[in-house]
């Protein structure tokens, strides 16, 4: 017969949720970072296209 599942309590559920929160404003923060990098010209970890490098091919 099926019994029912205790009950998570309020600490757990919050402290799951400050998790998942916490993880996703890092990877925010990384993902601004990297566009502000990419857009001042001073990225050297990232590789990406340019309109130059289609130009000088010509």
């Amino acid at each position: 017969m099926a019994v029912p599942k205790k009950k998570t309590s309020k600490q757990k559920r919050d402290q799951r949720r400050a998790t998942w929160k916490r993880t996703a404003a890092l990877q925010a923060q990384r993902a601004m970072s990297l566009g502000k990098s990419v857009l001042t010209g001073r990225s050297t970890s990232f590789v990406y296209p340019t309109d130059d490098d289609d130009e000088d091919e010509d």
